[in-house]
């Protein structure tokens, strides 16, 4: 019986090669990160103990990530962006310092630790760097850039033209004490940068006491993507 290979060749171009991609195994893989990270550093864990984690074939994990950096960033991102929102409900300047508190509050614990440990991955990968700040960076700076705009024309602040100097200002210090440990991320610090940073920019910092009560319970901007 003659075969019809190409009949054959297209009905599995139609159907696509391998079995489809779940969600719910994504998120089942992006939880066994998250566990394994909870003990164990960036640089010991492997796809092999992942899929392990997960209960799936590395097979499954390559479906969704090139690397296991990338499989560690996706896993960071769902983790941590739901914990340092921008609140949309504040005026620009109270929303700014609402997160950059809760962000100077998650490097201060887990968070802080796997970003470091994902910065430092990269140093010798160039190609790790490079995923970090596409999966994770730019959409939060992007973010950021347009609430300081928006609060350069609501309250005429003395930011530099260039609004990205000003992100670097509000940000690099948290980054410093991170990385080099030349002080905690704590309130302490917190309340202090805030107040020196606004008041080089002309406008009153807020109680973070008074924020946070502000800020409990109020909507996040929406999730950022991961794929």
């Amino acid at each position: 019986m003659k075969r019809d290979i190409h009949g054959s060749a297209a009905a599995l171009l139609a159907r696509g090669v391998g079995r489809p991609r779940s969600e719910g195994t994504r998120t089942q893989i992006l939880a066994a990160t998250i566990r394994l990270l909870e003990t164990r550093t960036v640089q010991s864990v492997s796809i092999e103990a992942i899929a392990r984690e997960a209960g799936v074939g590395k097979a499954t994990i390559y479906r969704w990530w090139d690397s296991k950096a990338l499989v560690v960033i996706d896993a960071f991102m769902e983790h941590h962006i739901v914990k340092t929102p921008m609140p949309r409900n504040l005026p620009p300047g109270q929303a700014i310092a609402s997160h950059l508190v809760s962000l100077i509050h998650e490097y201060s614990g887990w968070s802080g630790r796997i970003v470091a440990q994902i910065i430092a991955e990269g140093q010798p990968d160039l190609a790790v760097l490079r995923k970090f700040r596409e999966r994770f960076h730019y959409g939060r700076r992007a973010l950021v850039r347009e609430v300081l705009e928006e609060w350069r024309v609501v309250d005429r602040i003395r930011a530099p033209e260039n609004i990205e100097t000003l992100a670097e200002l509000l940000y690099a210090p948290v980054y410093m004490r991170l990385l080099t440990g030349t002080g905690p991320l704590d309130d302490r610090f917190a309340q202090e940068h805030i107040n020196y940073v606004y008041t080089l920019l002309g406008a009153q910092a807020p109680d973070l006491a008074a924020l946070g009560a502000l800020t409990c319970g109020t909507p996040a901007e929406s999730p950022v993507a991961t794929r």
